[in-house]
């Protein structure tokens, strides 16, 4: 057997989920020649020899979508060889079950991403949404729209979701059906048509004042920011002043460098500290959340807090010889807290105050969702909330109806 035909053997059994490795080559062809006579039989098409000496054996198949395509082979053999793949992928396809899918979705979603926090939330939601559904062990080519439908319904009304958490949970559905479509397992993406009717959990409204350092407390922050830093010269300090001035991640702050300053008014953005949450090991990656660089507006009062820190290393932020961890940065937010006698708002706010305090200034919001680097305007929308004080927005609604 050469290495050619072993190959279309090997493909042909992997198919017929058998282990190719631990048959003989007798064995193996006894199975190929049963397959040959039994597409013979249920071939529909006629299969024509070659009409001329060098010419080639021929017949017709329909695809996943039933379109009639021509096939040609040198010979008959090798023409029912072609075949045989295809009558039996279309039986793997009719009897790929909902839980076998979500297995290949996620091999490919894996190749893909890169990222095994987000593998491991999606096998978590996999398990606590869907394991226990009864689309799980059902074949897919029976799940029909109003089944699924249904289901989607009852997931979210029986575990009590909230809008957001379906959403999380539905990207599984979504990159399921996508795959299954686009690898032609499905003739239609029913989860386009997903309506979801039941109530989802009320959760309660978050304001500028939970959200965001207003005014006064950022006036705050910053004085005991400065106070800080005059005692210690410790970086952190600095780090979170500059942060209200480009309203990065806070993984994206720790893992600035020196080489980032590309010109006096931007900063590239193109890696971040991650934990990895199956060795809860902290690292930096070379890249950001959205696996997409950006470039933010560098304004002269970043500029010059830059410029008080001390260039030792390659990157930007260092303490005793060593990076700066986003950990550092919110226990600095935290002692703040305690001092004033108030709730923490963790390193995310001050992403959300800098997104706020561009809108409440009038910047377009397509230029605060580019410095965020957020590409769907939506998201951005989920972090603008008002900034100001009491008196200020007063203050703002008598100006504006004057």
């Amino acid at each position: 057997m050469n290495q050619k035909e072993r190959s279309s053997y090997d493909t042909i059994l992997q198919i017929l989920k058998s282990d190719a490795t631990l048959l003989s080559d007798s064995v193996v062809d006894n199975i190929m020649a049963t397959q040959r006579e039994k597409i013979k039989k249920m071939h529909p098409y006629a299969i024509t020899a070659p009409s001329s000496e060098h010419g080639r054996w021929q017949t017709f198949y329909k695809d996943a979508r039933g379109v009639r395509k021509n096939i040609k082979a040198p010979s008959e053999k090798a023409l029912l060889d072609k075949l045989i793949p295809i009558y039996f992928a279309k039986t793997h396809i009719d009897n790929l079950t909902f839980h076998e899918l979500y297995e290949e979705w996620l091999e490919y979603k894996t190749a893909l991403c890169g990222s095994s926090n987000t593998m491991k939330r999606h096998k978590q939601r996999y398990k606590k949404y869907f394991e226990t559904s009864v689309l799980d062990s059902m074949k897919v080519q029976s799940i029909d729209e109003l089944l699924l439908d249904k289901e989607c319904n009852r997931i979210v009304s029986e575990n009590n979701l909230t809008r957001k958490e379906w959403v999380n949970a539905k990207v599984i559905l979504n990159g399921m059906y996508d795959y299954a479509f686009r690898k032609r397992y499905i003739e239609e993406n029913y989860m386009s048509k997903v309506v979801i009717q039941v109530r989802y959990k009320q959760v309660q409204r978050k304001t500028g004042k939970t959200e965001t350092y207003d005014t006064d407390e950022l006036s705050a922050l910053n004085a005991y920011l400065d106070q800080k830093y005059s005692e210690t010269h410790d970086c952190s300090f600095m780090a979170i002043r500059l942060n209200f001035f480009l309203g990065l991640r806070v993984g994206e702050l720790v893992a600035l460098k020196w080489e980032d300053l590309c010109d006096d008014n931007h900063l590239h953005i193109v890696r971040e500290e991650i934990r990895n949450q199956d060795t809860n090991a902290v690292e930096v990656v070379e890249h950001t959340k959205t696996n997409t660089d950006r470039f933010v507006v560098l304004i002269p009062q970043a500029k010059e807090i830059l410029e008080k820190v001390n260039h030792v290393d390659e990157y930007v932020f260092v303490r005793d010889g060593k990076r700066l961890t986003s950990r550092q940065i919110n226990y600095v937010l935290e002692k703040f807290a305690e001092r004033m006698g108030m709730h923490t708002k963790s390193s995310h706010k001050m992403r959300k105050t800098y997104a706020s305090r561009l809108n409440a200034a009038g910047v377009p919001l397509d230029v605060i969702r580019e410095q965020l680097g957020h590409s769907d305007l939506t998201t951005t929308l989920g972090y603008i909330y008002n900034p100001l004080t009491e008196k200020e927005t007063y203050d703002a609604i008598s100006c504006a109806l004057k």
